[in-house]
């Protein structure tokens, strides 16, 4: 059999179906034409670890897979999320009938090209050639994504899809989401929009109301999506990005049933799992957060798709059920998930916080009482995050609860509230967190509406003519508090006003240090994956 390339030689190819004759047969196909290595999988599991730790240059995939809740293209839309597929990888579905629309209609988006059963070696050739060529055809797009020039990518997607040149679609894809990383939301909109009026494709539809999210037109992008779900309501990224629209509104509840749903589309997805796990941590609803969490860790934790912090929230829903064995086994899946990256500062402050845990499980107050103060004592870091944030007011709140009242408490409650109440959302997230009890919800209450009282007082300066103490005030409380609200409000009324402002440069020199020190950690959790994008083509380089 002829060679299907010069350079075949050089390529690895993965082969995924539970069939074995059939993968046995693709197999010796790909060898046929030469391929230098094949390796093949039975299983998705498998396939997903040899995807996220090795580099493929074509990969072929069964769309079924008996037993498995997770399907080929649920495989490659959470390869492709999580930023794990790198450009140049041909992606291949292989499908029988039943599933023909579905693969086709994939086809249009991230995937390469689909192989109809039963095939031959003919077909199955010329569909890797033809995808092996858009790749060539496309290189110079590719290296300039791999030298991290996301600008000129763009530019060049940008020139591909208005000359309607070979392969204008995909790099009209390709161009929007690297405008979207650039902060460009213009002209990620406009493209997106442009791919929209030539082909109504349900990614282009998601993509506006990505960009809209990014740009803060949240309320734009709900009514964006809530039109593509009702065109669309199989269409699980839909269900992904609405729900982090529901979050930034603060509706838990919402957000939760929204994420439940996009697992319940996709039961094998380990990411789904998460999100429907942990805003049901957060929405109260402990039995589904349990089951969803613990589900997640069976089939993924030793995945790189991951999120170390759900161990953390099924070790709260685990000390909360007096499931000692559990929290042990959590302990453990942290203990093994550190051993790869041990100088991670978030993993050993989320060891300390089960420790905690344990050492409340055992009646052990003294110990608990010195974690749990070691870990209040990081509020005044530039690290501390949201999460930790969550999880040492639930600490305080379980810890209270459990024992005599604690004199410690609201002080410390108060300490982590004023910085972090930057929302109502994120108010929301820290009384969730302590299961609503009191006296917990109460302070956190007051910290927010103290914050937003802040802020209108200081506005009130501005608008009042002196925008000079405005910015005064703001940076004072901003700093008291490290409230990033606060922080960030001095600085835009600094940037808006200072022509008016005397020594406006000092202030926005002091402005400039808060910011970095206090408000680069975002407010919500789930801040530090905003990279992974629902309906998104990964930008790995």
């Amino acid at each position: 059999m002829s060679r299907l390339d010069h350079d075949i030689h050089t390529c690895r190819a993965l082969v995924i179906d539970g069939n074995p004759t059939s993968r046995s047969v693709l197999t010796a196909q790909l060898r046929d034409f030469g391929m230098g290595t094949v390796v093949q999988t039975g299983r998705v599991k498998d396939a997903r670890t040899l995807l996220e730790n090795r580099q493929f240059d074509v990969v072929l995939c069964d769309y079924h897979f008996d037993g498995s809740d997770m399907s080929g293209q649920d495989l490659l839309d959470e390869l492709r999320r999580e930023q794990l597929l790198p450009f140049s990888t041909v992606f291949l579905m292989v499908t029988g009938e039943a599933s023909y629309a579905k693969v086709t209609e994939a086809a249009e988006s991230a995937l390469d090209g689909y192989l109809l059963k039963p095939h031959n070696a003919t077909s199955l050739g010329n569909r890797v050639r033809e995808a092996r060529q858009r790749k060539r055809v496309l290189r110079h797009i590719f290296e300039a994504i791999e030298c991290g020039d996301f600008s000129a990518a763009a530019q060049l997607c940008q020139a591909r899809f208005e000359q309607r040149a070979e392969y204008w679609l995909y790099a009209a894809r390709i161009g929007a989401e690297l405008y979207l990383r650039l902060g460009m939301h213009a002209q990620t909109q406009a493209l997106y929009a442009a791919v929209v009026e030539a082909r109504a494709l349900p990614w282009a539809k998601l993509g506006i109301a990505r960009t809209q999210l990014a740009s803060g037109q949240i309320v734009p992008a709900r009514r964006t999506l809530d039109a593509l779900i009702g065109e669309m309501p199989q269409y699980a990224d839909s269900y992904d990005v609405l729900g982090r629209v529901l979050v930034e509104q603060g509706e838990m509840h919402a957000a939760f049933e929204i994420y439940q749903k996009g697992a319940i589309l996709t039961p094998g997805s380990v990411t789904r799992l998460l999100h429907a796990g942990t805003l049901a941590f957060y929405a109260g609803q402990y039995d589904y957060a349990l089951s969803a969490l613990d589900r997640a860790c069976v089939i993924g934790v030793a995945s790189k798709m991951f999120d170390d912090h759900a161990l953390v929230l099924l070790a709260f829903l685990q000390f909360d059920a007096k499931d000692a064995k559990g929290l042990l086994r959590t302990r453990d899946h942290l203990t093994r998930r550190m051993g790869r990256t041990p100088e991670s500062k978030r993993l050993m402050r989320f060891a300390k916080v089960i420790e905690t845990l344990r050492a409340m499980q055992a009646k052990k107050v003294a110990e608990a009482m010195r974690m749990l103060r070691e870990l209040s004592a990081e509020v005044d870091s530039p690290d501390m995050d949201m999460e930790a944030a969550c999880n040492v007011v639930a600490l305080w709140a379980r810890l209270n609860s459990q024992e005599i009242e604690l004199e410690d408490m609201p002080g410390e409650v108060k300490r982590v509230s004023q910085r972090f109440c930057v929302s109502r959302a994120s108010m929301e997230m820290i009384i969730a967190s302590a299961q609503g009890t009191e006296p917990t919800a109460t302070i956190v209450r007051e910290c927010h509406a103290g914050i937003s009282a802040m802020a209108e007082r200081a506005m009130g300066h501005a608008m009042k003519g002196a925008p000079g103490e405005a910015v005064k005030a703001l940076l004072a409380q901003g700093a008291e508090t490290r409230n990033a609200k606060l922080i960030e409000l001095a600085s835009l009324v600094a940037q808006r006003h200072h022509e008016k402002i005397a020594d406006v440069a000092g202030l926005q020199t002091r402005a400039k240090e808060l910011v970095q020190r206090y408000c680069s950690q975002g407010a919500l959790i789930g801040a530090k994956q905003g990279g992974r994008s629902a309906g998104g083509l990964s930008l790995r380089t």
